[in-house]
């Protein structure tokens, strides 16, 4: 029945003009495809096959997959089934858009959680001997899993598999003792970090931009690009609320960003296709911010508290690809890709202040503050070109475009050490990060962990005495580096570890790193 639903697809799809090997290559997936990745190619056990979902793998890699499957993955290969042409085929097919928009109902979401260990069933202590706070999570693309590293130590003392294309860094809760992972595919995976035991997973769309712990620890926001929503969740990930991502004239957007910003007691989220920046508190004492009707939500205590939950608009020039908390969290730096400038919204008056001059793509979501010449200010890489812009917080003008090997993914530093590391990852020396001496903004050094392979994501431990790199490569590595001499200490093998992300750091908001 459903394989009968994807061939009509596809004949539509071939007499729109997508392809006369349409129906070939449906008949196929529906053989060898369906049982996994769902007829609709929404995705069972394996992830979803959508453009939306595929839009980072390129489509030579996806017929290299299909060809020669996936280790450590349920992924066979099926280059002896399946001729060169029709894995052409297979790939064209799943990076075309179905006949009809796919839809992820609340019906749907509720019915994909499930709860895999009760609260009763966890350990009430930690399962390790490494200090929690002190912990680094790594995401593993190589072979979609994700590790555990005693920061003190430097040693991986555990490992677990993860759904397929974790999207955006992991969230933790604010006591530091789950972590919440977001698929491209649009799963919540709630993880226990002093068990490494898998403890709930929701579906919360069917492509996700990325997800928010609330302050408190009650909710957990979830940004979606497919279907146009943002998704509120409870702790243990049953639904709460769905918003459509809609502007206030009734136009429908994909969502670009969801972050939480804890001293406001509210979720922040950026639309990519209106222009619009949204506040939605969880503050259960706040004033009824609705713009249409009051939805309520029952806390465990068993009261009503009305009038939160509720997205607080907020007008702007330009829609919002990425943005950036001042420390205070009262003003957000946004960018876009295509206004080619950024803005400053205050958070409070509603509406842009300022306009920055930020040259490129800034990748704000990497930005980072520090104290340089008794004033804060803040620093972004830039994914078009080779520079790091340094912003005054105070005046909005610029202090320093610092001129790097190129174009650069992630900017990390700590409070504890005076530099701030790059990557130059989309460059001619993407093996190669520099250092930036954060008192004189001067390239002070740089490191190559592993010659012609790409280095990226720098992440310190909590005290700042360690820098750990990745070398993005599935036979690739963790890296520690000594902060201060930049000398190596040890190195960890790793599938493709694209990012780590350090407990204590990110539940303080340390200044050097996203949040």
């Amino acid at each position: 029945m459903r394989a009968g639903l994807v061939l009509a697809a596809a004949w539509l799809l071939a007499a729109s003009g997508a392809g006369a090997q349409a129906p070939v290559a449906a008949s196929t997936f529906a053989t060898h495809c369906a049982s996994c990745h769902g007829a609709d190619r929404l995705g069972l056990t394996g992830p979803a096959l959508l453009p939306e979902s595929l839009e980072r793998l390129r489509r030579p890699a996806a017929a290299e997959t299909i060809a020669k499957g996936r280790e450590a993955t349920q992924m066979p290969a099926f280059g002896e089934v399946l001729s060169k042409a029709e894995i052409d085929a297979l790939v064209a097919y799943v990076y075309s858009p179905p006949a009809a928009k796919p839809q992820w109902s609340d019906a749907e979401i509720r019915a994909s959680h499930v709860i895999h260990r009760t609260r009763e069933s966890l350990p009430d202590r930690p399962q390790h001997k490494a200090d929690p706070l002190n912990l680094f999570v790594v995401v593993e693309a190589g072979d979609h899993h994700a590790s555990f590293l005693d920061g003190d130590r430097m040693e991986r003392i555990g490992r677990m598999p993860t759904r397929y294309a974790l999207h955006g860094g992991p969230k933790f809760s604010p006591d530091g003792r789950f972590v919440y992972f977001a698929s491209r595919d649009g799963w919540i995976s709630k993880v226990d970090l002093w068990s490494f035991a898998l403890v709930a997973e929701v579906r919360a769309g069917l492509n996700t931009r990325n997800a928010a712990v609330s302050g408190d620890g009650r909710f957990v926001m979830v940004g979606n690009t497919l279907p146009h929503s943002v998704v509120v969740f409870d702790e243990d990930l049953r639904l709460v609320k769905s918003i459509p991502a809609v502007s206030r004239d009734g136009a429908s957007s994909r969502v670009s960003a969801v972050y939480d910003a804890a001293p406001r007691r509210s979720f922040i989220v950026a639309l990519r296709d209106v222009p619009e920046l949204w506040e939605v508190s969880y503050d259960p004492k706040a004033p009824e911010i609705a713009t249409g009707l009051v939805h309520d939500y029952r806390l465990r205590e068993g009261a009503f508290v009305p009038g939160f939950l509720n997205p607080r608009r907020t007008p702007l020039d330009a829609a919002l690809d990425d943005f950036f908390f001042t420390p205070d969290y009262s003003q957000v730096i946004g960018a876009s890709r295509e206004a080619g400038r950024g803005q400053v919204v205050n958070l409070d008056a509603r509406r842009r202040i300022a306009d920055l001059a930020l040259p490129g793509m800034p990748h704000l979501g990497s930005g980072i503050t520090f104290e340089h010449a008794g004033r804060r200010v803040m620093a972004t890489p830039n994914l078009k070109e080779g520079v790091v812009s340094v912003i005054d917080l105070a005046s909005w003008k610029p202090v320093a475009q610092i001129a790097t090997h190129g174009p650069g993914f992630f900017l990390r530093s700590h409070d504890a050490t005076p530099y701030a590391w790059i990557d130059g990852m989309m460059g001619a020396r993407k093996d190669t990060l520099q250092v930036i001496d954060k008192r004189t903004l001067a390239i002070a050094g740089e490191v190559t962990p592993s010659p012609g392979k790409t280095a990226a994501h720098v992440e310190f431990d909590r005290r700042g005495r360690y820098a750990l790199v990745s070398v993005w490569e599935t036979d690739g590595a963790i890296v520690v580096y000594d902060a201060a001499t930049l000398a190596e200490v040890k190195r960890l093998s790793a599938s493709k570890p694209v990012g780590k992300y350090n407990v204590g750091n990110k539940i303080t908001r340390e200044a050097g790193t996203s949040h």
